[in-house]
């Protein structure tokens, strides 16, 4: 039986909260599927420090919500380039399976952020099959041993209020990526046996800057 352990700002003895500090608690919604937060916090212990360093770093502003947003928003860009100063790439493996001798290709998705065996995905505001190719990209590069640990970061559900309120509702609509969208596809095994981390930005970690420019 797997369990989901969900890491808030109001502890609700659940076990595994102590791996998730306060501060990023209090602005972050964090969930694991199969032991994930235990595996970065364990074996992969530099991986974690960077990823709490990129989450306490970042601020979601509203001029940044305002700016029309490219192939890839100004918010997704941040973050993507602050792991790649520390040291993160976006990775492309080479994957083939030998069945009786004879080799098959079997391809996957490129991986926007990779370390150390830790996969990672920024998922702010894309259509939400995209979760679909994520968690299959992880089950496979996992069943291969590629990876240890899959993370994916995204939106709360809730922060739709605030997109509403500065009249950006429809560019961040139901259908596009956020938690609501990637726990069920989690639950339903979409990841496979892959420890899976699923780290959702909070209406906490909004910041009124002022009318953008």
């Amino acid at each position: 039986m797997f369990v989901w352990l969900r890491c808030s700002g109001h502890h609700n003895g659940m076990q595994n909260h102590a791996l998730v500090p306060a501060d990023i608690a209090a602005r972050y919604d964090i969930r694991e599927w199969r032991n994930g937060l235990a595996i970065l916090a364990a074996a992969r212990p530099s991986e974690w420090a960077d990823i709490q360093a990129v989450l306490r770093n970042f601020t979601l502003l509203r001029s940044d919500i305002l700016k029309p947003g490219g192939s890839k928003s100004d918010i997704a860009g941040k973050i993507d380039g602050h792991f790649t100063r520390l040291g993160w790439k976006e990775k492309q493996f080479d994957t083939r399976i030998m069945v009786d001798n004879t080799e098959f290709h079997a391809p996957t998705h490129k991986v926007d952020c990779y370390k150390n065996r830790v996969a990672l995905e920024v998922e702010w505001n894309n259509k939400d099959p995209f979760f679909d190719r994520d968690l299959n990209n992880f089950r496979l590069l996992f069943d291969l041993r590629a990876i240890d640990v899959g993370v994916i970061i995204t939106r709360a559900s809730g922060l739709q209020a605030i997109f509403n309120r500065l009249g950006r509702g429809p560019s961040y609509g139901n259908s596009t990526t956020h938690l609501d969208k990637l726990l069920p596809r989690i639950e339903g095994g979409g990841g496979g046996g892959c420890p899976v981390v699923a780290i959702a930005i909070r209406t906490e970690a909004y910041k009124d800057d002022g009318p953008a420019q």
